[in-house]
Order: C-alpha cells, then sequence, then structure tokens
C-alpha cells in the first residue's frame, strides 16, 4: 500500500542522517537534493514529477545520504518499506540480491565523489 504526501513548499521531506522507513514518488512539484560539506549545503541536484527519492536508504537501510526540501508545492506517493517487501517476495529471489548489490555499489561510487 502506498500513501498519498503534500508538501509545502520550503519544507522537509527528509534531511541527512535520518532514518529510513519510506521512499517517494514525485508526481507534482520539484524538490531540491542537498547535502552538508562543513558548513555549507551543496545542492546535488532536483527531482521533478515521475522520479523517484529515498530510495539508497531505502533499500540498504542506511541512514540518508542527502536532505530533501521542497523547491515548490508537492504531492508525492509514499512507499513504505512493507510495500517493497511485499512485492519482493513475490519475485525470483535473484531480484533483492541484484537490487541490493546495485545500490551497495552506487553508495560505494558516491563515497569516492567529492563534492
Amino acid at each position: 500500500m502506498a500513501w498519498p504526501v503534500d508538501l509545502a513548499a520550503e519544507k522537509f521531506l527528509f534531511q541527512e542522517g535520518e532514518l529510513s522507513q519510506s521512499m517517494y514518488l514525485l508526481q507534482e512539484g520539484q524538490l531540491i537534493v542537498t547535502r552538508k560539506d562543513g558548513e555549507e549545503q551543496v545542492i546535488l541536484g532536483y527531482i521533478h514529477k515521475g522520479e523517484l527519492v529515498g530510495e539508497l536508504s531505502f533499500m540498504d537501510q542506511a541512514p540518508r545520504s542527502a536532505t530533501v526540501r521542497a523547491v515548490t508545492d508537492c504531492k508525492l506517493v509514499q512507499i513504505p518499506q512493507k510495500t517493497i517487501e511485499e512485492v519482493l517476495k513475490a519475485q525470483p529471489p535473484w531480484l533483492e540480491v541484484f537490487i541490493k548489490t546495485l545500490v551497495g555499489r552506487l553508495r560505494e561510487t558516491n563515497k569516492r565523489v567529492k563534492i
């Protein structure tokens, strides 16, 4: 099951370091993704309609690697951990291993990239 979420402009969806219980699909609006570098918040990118956000921490249960804030009023769909677990149980076992492998490799690559 997934739930609709309304997020007003300038409000935070989540912050770097938080634990994840959900990922989100952006249906309307725009989000900005930032990461702390010393005392500065560095812009990593933007999330647009039709894109997922929060998927890495969601899949590997590591703390959030970035902060996400609404640039405009947004409508999202919140996808809880339990929903993905149910979907993955219905798939071949190798699919979950494949996804976790990709997530792990992306995390390692992100650590090597300097802001």
